[in-house]
């Protein structure tokens, strides 16, 4: 038995789930039940991996646990982008090698793929999830040549894309910051809270598929060739179980000091009047992610909510998975700074929503993906890509698990290494975080 198992929440109202109505959650488990699959955490990976399960195993029962509700996570807390090309976190440009993003970009592709269908198939509203591509946007001269050397990459590997000089990007975002950008065409772009909350309902509505909210898993223990899964209510006892909770899997006892976790920040504005988004100018719906990888995030959304910008910036090395208030006010003094950098017209315009999330990275790049014990399955450390690559683990952890002979969707995946062990304390966490602030300080303009 592996007792205590803890759950610490984000902080922060992310503004995703700020903006949308008010929900009825599903209930928290409060009785003892059996199922042939549990998944725990209800965030891209467990969603996914669920979805997976009842179109390989239509009769199957299947239970979703999640600790807290369904959108609140990190899955909500993203900045909306599901990402089909090379998105490599440490690189200088996000390219990696050639053999290696050839099959990422197939990979991904069919992630994207299942989303959508998961979109259409339960009549989600158009604004969770668009496939209208992207921009990698440069405000330095480090960040152009980031730019053309990524879009060299891209040639090479056939894929679209065209390079924006300074006016197209003006044209586009309203604002005169950026020196170029680069346009990709793959990405979707979605609302978070919103993409998951509808999968869950969704999922929720076959009849073998249970999802329980506020129900945090505390122990988990084999009873016989099964498993029993603890929570405060009830507990439920699975043939199999999927762990889709991402860098929480350390609390499981698996990949300990093998995972590295990193909080980022995200603000979002009020609504935009009409005479603000005037001044503004430019498309209604853009995304921005950076040339640099640790610089800013940018989004403009103009649905249900409103007309209102995103600014996402700042890296913390967090290994106890606790959050201080004061790392979300350091945090958005850096984000009004990169606000009114790049929409001064708009400097009145106040931050409506603040809020921290998490993500898991290994020292290698590898996923915390595969049986970590009989009929247990990790779909874990999506290394900085959640939403993709959180579907992508979900997908092949629930393919692992069924009993069914199957035709894999992810074909091209490769079991590779494990997460390389970390550095020892006390040189780890120093040595993370002056990494993480060199890193954001050669962002420069970037940020």
């Amino acid at each position: 038995m592996k007792p205590e198992i803890s759950y610490q929440p984000d902080s922060g109202v992310s503004g995703w789930t700020g903006i949308l109505p008010n929900r009825s959650p599903h209930p928290a488990l409060e009785s003892d039940r059996e199922a042939d699959y549990c998944v725990v955490g209800a965030g891209f990976a467990g969603l996914a991996a669920a979805r997976r399960l009842l179109q390989l195993d239509p009769k199957a029962s299947v239970v979703i646990l999640e600790a807290s509700q369904v959108g609140s996570g990190p899955a909500g807390r993203n900045s909306g982008f599901m990402i089909d090309l090379p998105h490599v976190l440490s690189s200088s440009s996000y390219a990696g090698e050639t053999h290696t993003d050839q099959r990422d970009i197939k990979l991904n592709r069919r992630a994207i793929d299942f989303v959508h269908d998961m979109v259409s198939k339960f009549n989600l509203p158009e604004e969770s999830f668009r496939a209208e591509g992207k921009m990698n946007g440069a405000a330095s001269q480090k960040g152009l040549r980031a730019n053309q050397e990524y879009a060299e990459h891209l040639n090479n590997l056939g894929e679209p894309c065209e390079l924006l000089d300074k006016q197209a990007m003006a044209d586009i975002t309203g604002s005169s910051y950026y020196l170029g950008g680069l346009h990709s065409p793959g990405t979707a772009m979605f609302q978070p809270a919103m993409l998951v909350r509808g999968i869950a309902d969704g999922l929720s509505v076959f009849e073998n598929c249970q999802i329980y909210e506020q129900t945090p898993v505390q122990a988990i223990h084999k009873q016989g060739d099964r498993w029993r899964l603890s929570t405060p209510g009830g507990s439920v006892l699975a043939n199999k179980v999927v762990l889709a909770v991402n860098g929480f899997v350390e609390n499981f006892g698996y990949y300990q000091k093998r995972l590295m976790h990193i909080t980022l920040y995200g603000s979002m504005t009020r609504e935009l009047t009409n005479s603000e988004v005037a001044a503004l100018g430019g498309a209604d719906r853009w995304g921005i992610t950076p040339s640099n990888p640790f610089g800013s995030t940018v989004r403009k959304i103009s649905d249900s909510g409103g007309h209102r910008l995103l600014i996402r910036n700042r890296f913390s090395y967090d290994p106890t998975l606790t959050l201080v208030d004061n790392q979300i006010d350091a945090a958005e003094a850096d984000h009004l700074k990169a606000f009114v950098a790049r929409f001064p017209m708009l400097s009145q315009v106040p931050m409506e929503y603040r809020w921290s999330g998490r993500l898991c990275l290994s020292r290698n790049h590898a996923w915390a993906l595969g049986e970590v014990a009989e009929n247990l399955y990790s779909a874990c450390c999506q290394n900085g890509l959640g939403a993709t690559k959180g579907v992508i683990s979900g997908i092949i952890a629930a393919e692992r698990a069924s009993e069914c002979e199957i035709k894999s969707l992810m074909p091209e995946f490769q079991t590779g290494e494990v997460p390389q062990k970390l550095l020892p304390e006390p040189f780890m966490a120093p040595g993370a975080r002056v990494y993480l602030k060199l890193r954001e300080w050669q962002a420069g303009k970037d940020k």
